[in-house]
């Protein structure tokens, strides 16, 4: 099945606006004015919409999205193994380091699988073998990015488009930009922007005196964080769950070395897909593609996949791993004290270079 969207009624401005702002949010005085304007809406329409979801726990904040690798962070997805026994207790202590973001137990062998982070002077490997030791885990193995095909969530909540409907990729790894020198304002600037942005007429007010700086060179200041491709975007992010996406589908794919890049591609044009990555494969797991769908229902979820599998993916051996609990779930947050006291205290080390700056 390639379509789902049952419904033909018209879409109501308050989705427009929802789906809009998933995508990007200016860097103006009044950007809700700008975004009412396109969807059809008054700025205090807009302003009263958006501070309904979020008081509804649907939207969750709204704030810059920043590229870890540009910004020198290394990072990688874990995949564990554990007793069923010892799961609960082993995701409770690898959800203590404050560069763990998500931790999830699928429906697999490898039954916890968690991502993590570290800033450029930190040993990444060193961080998930104390988290392997401390958590009982059975065996451990780091997925970092190969390639990025593809990130970037955008729910549809006009409930309108096809499963198998494309867009262009958000973000790519053509846009990152490793070995980037960041500077102490774009350490600042990640430092405010990184907080969660009021719902006010003028969101960016407070940020902007923080930094000492106007609007206009606030602006000017993100667009050349864009084109280094440390910043992505400044936009709304919602709890899938109670966005009504409550099923998560990571389709994985044995897909041959010879053919990653052409197929990895195609599957990143499916605009279901939010993330899409190539990884490494070990002796026990031979997938090389990942690709993350959402949807409203287990079979909206699976059936995303199955519609990549139909179109880009025929023959190609594949699982579906999806989620059966969330232990963590929180934005990654950079330059923050707690992720040296969590070194110094479990490795004994903590690079004086890699201390926070705050603003």
């Amino acid at each position: 099945m390639t379509t789902s969207p049952a419904s033909q009624e018209p879409v109501s401005p308050r989705d427009l606006l929802l789906n809009r702002i998933q995508k990007d949010i200016p860097i103006v005085e009044r950007p809700y004015r700008v975004l009412g304007d396109e969807v059809g809406l008054s700025e205090d329409e807009v302003l009263s919409i958006l501070s309904s979801v979020k008081a509804e726990g649907v939207l969750r904040q709204v704030s810059a999205i920043f590229d870890t690798r540009t910004l020198g962070y290394k990072s990688s997805l874990v995949a564990a193994v554990y007793d069923e026994d010892q799961l609960d207790a082993g995701a409770e202590t690898v959800n203590l380091h404050p560069g763990v973001s998500h931790n999830y137990r699928r429906n697999h062998s490898f039954n916890l699988w968690y991502t993590i982070a570290v800033p450029p002077e930190s040993d990444l490997e060193a961080h998930v073998q104390r988290l392997h030791d401390l958590s009982g885990a059975r065996l451990t193995r780091l997925m970092p990015t190969l390639h990025l095909f593809k990130i970037g969530v955008e729910f549809d909540m006009t409930g309108t488009e096809a499963w198998n409907a494309k867009s262009r990729p958000q973000y790519t790894s053509e846009q990152r930009n490793i070995g980037y020198a960041v500077t102490d304002l774009d350490r600042a600037f990640v430092v405010e922007f990184q907080k969660d942005l009021p719902i006010t007429a003028e969101p960016y007010r407070d940020a902007c005196a923080a930094l000492g700086l106007s609007i206009q060179e606030v602006a000017a200041h993100a667009e050349r964080m864009k084109a280094a491709g440390a910043l992505r975007r400044v936009s709304a992010v919602f709890r899938h769950q109670s966005a009504g996406f409550r099923f998560n589908a990571m389709g994985v794919w044995a897909v041959p070395q010879e053919d990653v890049q052409r197929v990895g591609a195609e599957m990143a044009g499916f605009k279901a897909v939010s993330h899409c990555y190539l990884r490494p494969t070990y002796p026990e797991w031979p997938y090389t593609i990942f690709t993350m769908v959402h949807g409203r229902s287990k079979e909206e979820a699976f059936g995303k996949i199955q519609a990549i599998e139909q179109e880009v993916a025929p023959g190609i051996a594949y699982d579906i791993l999806y989620s059966t609990k969330e232990y963590k779930k929180v934005r990654l947050e950079f330059y923050k004290p707690e992720f040296y006291d969590w070194e110094r205290r479990e490795l004994g080390t903590a690079t004086e270079a890699a201390e926070p700056v705050t603003a």
